[in-house]
């Protein structure tokens, strides 16, 4: 049997690297750091969070969520590891993330096919089997060569990551506890909640417009170009006052229990480990130099006293043209043996990244064996993620996160929104489920009655 080289120690990577490994196939899994480090990861732990720690909704009839149970179907290890590692978020699926990384980098580790290599891959291997998974911080030596190799000029936005604050630094006096229309796991609420009223809340978004900014570095220089997804506040607040209060600081469905009334805007915080003593703030990617960006959140009511421990900064995320690139298996086009897999195809979100290191992994495993590849329906969240980065228009390519929007029609129309995301969930899980039953593959298949009984 072959050696498969898998370069990239992230989400998609791990996870490729697990995949293949538990079909009996021998994997040396390629990690620069800490050899190199990004300049964004802190550790030299696999699967590291560099942005935010939640995965999404973990409820099936949200997009993020309907993901995550397709792959506890599928035999996810870092699904799996993140319900171990998870942290009270509400419906959302946040992990501890040292927990997180650890429990990845402990099973890859101990896996008996499973070689761990730190050091930088600057070409792609030609003589054997690879998956690239180097993610959204590729080096730029590596990134040339795949440049070289794809023969595309390389497309790119920018990726911008949240600042974290110790839990004792927070004054409980002015913050509460709370979910959005008390909705969570704890009776007080998961979230940190930081009120402000209209003025406050003007003053704040004025020192964000006029914040000066960190520069930026020679090779990203050109025109940013950022995913709507995760727009660093800044950014956002440029565009109009209100941006802001209806986007990550809306009040919608908070009450502040200190006067008995719904905030103007509000400010949340969610558990960054599982001890609770680190928060990080939600949807506050930034970019403001780090002097200047402390003085700005501690504008925030009940931050006056912040302790960070991380600051908030950006960098480059890279991307592949996938239509004119990548097959849905997530299979090179000019090579039969070269997989890609993670943030570099194009689809965002941690879940999904995981979801194409899984398929990435599967579908080489069946190309060394022999075996047909193999894509989930179109209908599942999976399938229509792989399908839309793959076959969409490549003049206009944008990165894709999961969303119910890319999923075919119904057969039989559904009245109300809430009603129709669920029944486009039960029908992606039933079709998950009958294509892994029809695919060739014995990992999946073994015990697969009684494992989706278990989890539908």
């Amino acid at each position: 049997m072959s050696i498969v080289t898998v370069i990239g120690g992230g989400l998609a990577g791990s996870e490729a690297a697990w995949q293949l490994a538990q079909r009996g196939i021998s994997v040396k899994l390629y990690e620069m750091r800490p050899q190199k480090s990004t300049g964004a990861h802190v550790s030299d732990r696999l699967a590291e969070l560099v942005c935010s720690n939640s995965l999404g909704s973990k409820l099936p009839d949200r997009a993020t969520g309907l993901l995550q149970h397709e792959m506890k179907l599928l035999k996810s290890l870092l699904i799996d590891c993140a319900e171990r590692s998870s942290v009270a978020a509400g419906g959302a699926l946040a992990v501890d993330r040292e927990l997180f990384s650890t429990l990845v980098t402990d099973a890859l580790t101990q896996h008996p096919n499973i070689e761990i290599i730190r050091e930088e891959v600057t070409k792609i291997p030609e003589d054997v089997p690879v998956i690239v998974a180097t993610g959204p911080l590729t080096s730029p030596t590596l990134a040339k060569e795949i440049g070289i190799l794809t023969g595309e000029e390389y497309l790119y936005f920018y990726d911008a990551i949240s600042p974290i604050v110790t839990a004792e630094s927070i004054d409980m006096s002015i913050a509460f506890l709370g979910n959005r229309y008390d909705r969570g796991e704890d009776d007080e609420g998961d979230y940190i909640n930081c009120p402000m009223d209209k003025e406050q809340y003007l003053r704040f978004v004025e020192a964000l417009k006029t914040a000066e900014r960190i520069e930026l570095r020679d090779f990203e220089r050109e025109d940013p170009h950022f995913f709507e997804g995760c727009v660093p506040i800044e950014q956002l607040a440029s565009r109009g006052d209100e941006t802001l209060a209806y986007g990550p600081m809306r009040p919608v469905g908070i009450w502040n229990p200190h006067t008995n009334q719904r905030p103007y805007a509000v400010v949340q915080l969610r558990k960054d480990n599982l001890a609770g003593s680190l928060y990080n703030i939600v949807g506050f990617q930034t970019n403001i130099r780090w002097g200047q960006q402390a003085e700005i959140l501690r504008m925030i009511s009940g931050l006056e006293n912040a302790s960070f421990v991380r600051m908030g900064q950006m960098h480059r995320n890279t991307f592949m043209n996938a239509p004119t690139l990548l097959y849905p298996t997530m299979q090179f086009r000019k090579r039969d043996d070269l997989y890609f897999a993670g943030q570099i195809t194009g689809i965002e979100g941690y879940a999904g990244n995981i979801g194409t290191g899984l398929l990435a992994g599967l579908n080489l495993a069946h190309h060394l064996m022999n075996k047909q590849s193999w894509v989930p329906s179109e209908t599942t969240m999976l399938g229509a993620l792989c399908h839309y980065v793959t076959e969409t228009d490549p003049e206009d390519f944008q990165p894709m996160k999961a969303n119910f929007g890319i999923l075919p029609e119904l057969e039989k129309k559904v009245r109300g929104k809430g009603e129709r995301k669920k029944a486009y969930a039960a029908r992606a899980l039933e079709d998950m489920k009958a294509d892994i039953l029809e695919s060739d593959d014995t990992y999946l298949t073994s015990e697969m009655t009684n494992s989706v009984s278990r989890q539908l």
